[in-house]
């Protein structure tokens, strides 16, 4: 198996609104293989990062249908979101 890396990693939320960056196949791979539950787009996930980690296709159709997944459960982290509390300006008290 030979875990393909994204041309753009993707972002999503996970635990309590923490992001984490999928960088690779095998990223993909885990957070679903993880994720509860079993929906469509969750097996259709799977089944892509697998024939991707086979070679049977390329990482972007797999990140495709990761995306798809992301999108539908409300996870993906889109460009414009707001940075993690880490990220963003320190706050001053007065």
């Amino acid at each position: 198996m030979l875990s393909q890396s994204f041309e753009t990693p993707v972002r999503v939320w996970v635990g309590l609104g923490f992001p984490r960056q999928l960088n690779t196949v095998a990223d993909a791979y885990q957070l679903v293989v993880d994720w509860c539950g079993n929906s469509p787009e969750q097996r259709a996930a799977i089944r892509a990062c697998k024939a991707a980690l086979a070679g049977d296709v390329d990482a972007e159709t797999a990140r495709g249908v990761l995306v798809a997944f992301a999108r539908k459960k409300d996870i993906l982290l889109d460009e414009g979101a707001m940075p993690p509390f880490s990220e963003r300006a320190p706050q001053t008290h007065v």
